[in-house]
């Protein structure tokens, strides 16, 4: 069986911002992903908003609400801004001011643990399903069904950045690992970070995975080939 392929179009309004113009669309781009293969549409508002802005979220919910999994930080702004969109899922993840992109799992101190459990109830008390970025530790696993999410997304950032094949079948193993611990806990189970046409298969192939939440390595290839051909062959993959 095939696994759900979630394509993130930050880099499409990445482009659109650097010029502050009205195009790159990435409801467009959206709607072509969606019609050439993807299951969901993924979008990360950040708080510096240098990306995806409100206005698109809200068309694109507007259009394809049962498709639309957010990404956000934990803040009450985040929180005030999901239950606005109320997308079909939300991904709460860490965010870093300056980081170039999301650089690891949630960081379960104690006050990050109640933030995080006060978002959660109030997004599943309007029908929103939850998911949390974590590392595929089993603490963090255990923390975030202790949490209440329904999802679980893996962080593969160390899988995909591993320098040797020893490190790598260790990082998939642990993985493996995550994803089982995760299941049985009732937690159903995503993963993405630095995922590509490369690496993207050994994750895929881990039994329980759900879907696979990929990017930059999409829109970076349909500079080739075109977003159909890129989304096709990623699917074609999973």
């Amino acid at each position: 069986m095939s696994l759900a392929l979630g394509v993130n179009i930050d880099h499409i309004a990445t482009l659109r911002q650097a010029r502050r113009a009205s195009f790159p669309d990435p409801l467009a781009f959206a709607t072509l992903a969606l019609a050439c293969g993807a299951d969901y549409i993924v979008a990360h508002l950040r708080r510096d908003r240098r990306h995806i802005q409100e206005e698109d979220l809200k068309r694109l919910c507007k259009k394809f609400r049962n498709k639309i999994h957010l990404e956000c930080s934990y803040t009450p702004e985040m929180q005030k801004a999901a239950l606005a969109l109320r997308p079909y899922s939300v991904c709460i993840v860490p965010e870093l001011p300056g980081e170039v992109t999301t650089t690891g799992g949630l960081k379960f101190t104690p006050a990050v643990q109640k933030r995080v459990g006060e978002m959660t109830a109030a997004l599943q008390k309007k029908g929103v399903k939850v998911s949390l970025f974590v590392s595929p530790v089993a603490e963090d696993i255990r923390t975030a069904a202790k949490l209440g999410a329904d999802i679980v997304e893996l962080c593969t950032r160390d899988y995909s950045e591993a320098t040797t094949q020893k490190q790598a079948q260790k990082l998939l193993q642990d993985l493996a690992l995550s994803t089982l611990l995760a299941k049985e806990l009732g937690l159903e189970v995503h993963a993405g970070h630095g995922l590509d046409y490369t690496n993207v298969l050994a994750v895929a192939d881990i039994g329980g995975m759900a879907c696979m939440n990929i990017g930059f390595a999409i829109i970076a290839r349909a500079l080739e080939v075109g977003l159909p051909s890129a989304v096709a062959e990623m699917k074609e993959l999973l």
